[in-house]
């Protein structure tokens, strides 16, 4: 069961949110998308947010600065935090604005809400779920999808309503936060798509 739940861990894991969404979205809607728009939001997105991110973990790995993907040390999760943003701030303004999609935009707009809410948190000795921040922004972002576009994804929102419940019961499972963290992450990331809708829904 320990590695079941690691594998759900490392699968689910928060620095692939973006490019799930991204990909999401093409995936879904039903407006003409050519190849260039495609490629051209996909590819630099996932250089920025998978590729970059796993460099600089790299780079604080070797000065000691972090242990672990998973950062358990609360001031771990300082830096990669400030890095992240700094990647999502230059998404917004720089690529998106390029190949612009209304609902991609806002859709890191909500993860650079959700990021900088989990990076004040810290400041008050607080450490949020990643986990079920991404997993919870990922989900609002399916349904509001559904409903913006009047189609019937059911299943793949239950799934992910399920993969919900298993990703929390891991981080629990593995001792890796407590239910306050767990929870409140998911608020987090779920609550920040949710503020943004009133924009593009």
């Amino acid at each position: 069961m320990r590695l079941f739940f690691k594998i759900i861990s490392h699968l689910f894991h928060p620095i692939f949110v973006p490019i799930a969404g991204t990909i999401t979205y093409f995936v879904i809607t039903p407006k003409y998308s050519p190849l260039e728009l495609q490629s051209g939001n996909v590819l630099p997105i996932f250089i920025l947010t998978v590729i970059i991110p796993i460099i600089s973990f790299l780079i604080l790995k070797n000065l000691g600065v972090v242990s672990s993907i998973f950062l358990p040390g609360i001031n771990e999760r300082k830096y990669p935090l400030i890095i992240e943003i700094a990647l999502l701030l230059m998404i917004i303004i720089k690529v998106i604005p390029n190949n612009y999609i209304l609902e991609v935009n806002f859709f890191f707009v909500g993860l650079l809400s959700a990021t900088m809410a989990c990076l004040l948190l810290i400041f008050f000795k607080f450490k949020t779920s990643l986990h079920m921040v991404g997993i919870g922004s990922y989900l609002m972002f399916l349904i509001a999808l559904s409903i913006h576009f009047e189609i019937n994804i059911i299943i793949a929102i239950s799934l992910f309503t399920l993969l919900t419940g298993i990703l929390a019961t891991a981080r629990l499972y593995l001792n890796r936060h407590s239910r306050a963290e767990v929870f409140i992450g998911f608020l987090i990331g779920f609550g920040s798509q949710l503020l943004t809708i009133k924009f593009w829904l």
